[in-house]
């Protein structure tokens, strides 16, 4: 996945510098351009407004995501887990500017408004990728597992956000990997030598369309 275009990245961080310091409505968006460097007329062609600027990461992120798991996967459980870890790189690699980010957001009404729907997204971008990856899953296991992932990875990052000590990556992993062994869906240790038969023993909490992807991938 691609790294976010640097010009941004400079007005997002001028902005974000803003809003803590003067307050996000106090802020406008000359003072913004001025900070940054760059015209207005540029300012509004990156971004719509004020709080485009905030959740520009997010936008990027979540094309980003989309693009990924279009790719195709062998272990569609596998890559929503890991389109969950590359945002928590993306913000573990400037903790400063998220937390900045995140204390403007705890304190302007509207943009909480807007993370709670940006948050959404992120879980529906995963339930409809596990609903075509998987044909015939339980749209229960889809949206479920889309669910505790989004929610498991928020807790994590919400640890990053509000202390000041590094959280890495590695804390996400071990945490989805209990998400995955909760379903049913985690990844083998070992993959069965190919023979005429194959017996095969299942979680009783694993997800019907993930049972039928294992044993077709075997018996092929």
């Amino acid at each position: 996945m691609r790294d976010f275009p640097e010009p941004r990245a400079v007005v997002v961080a001028a902005a974000l510098e803003l809003f803590q310091a003067q307050g996000f409505d106090q802020t406008s968006v000359e003072q913004i351009a001025k900070a940054a460097g760059v015209s207005r007329s540029t300012f509004f062609r990156q971004f719509g407004g004020k709080e485009d600027v905030v959740f520009a990461d997010h936008e990027v992120l979540i094309e980003q995501l989309r693009e990924f798991l279009a790719e195709g996967h062998d272990d569609p459980w596998g890559a929503v887990c890991a389109a969950s870890e590359f945002v928590f790189a993306h913000f573990a690699h400037d903790p400063e500017l998220a937390r900045r980010r995140y204390q403007v957001v705890r304190q302007v009404p509207v943009l909480r408004e807007r993370e709670i729907i940006t948050v959404f997204r992120y879980e529906r971008l995963f339930d409809d990728y596990l609903r075509s990856a998987l044909p015939g899953v339980d749209p229960l296991d889809a949206v479920g597992f889309a669910a505790l992932v989004t929610a498991v990875h928020n807790h994590v990052l919400r640890q990053l956000l509000r202390g000041k000590k590094k959280i890495p990556v590695s804390t996400l992993q071990s945490a989805l990997a209990d998400v995955r062994r909760r379903y049913g869906v985690h990844q083998d240790a070992t993959a069965g030598a190919p023979d005429d038969v194959v017996v095969a023993v299942f979680p009783r909490s694993m997800p019907v369309a993930e049972i039928t992807r294992r044993l077709r991938a075997q018996l092929d």
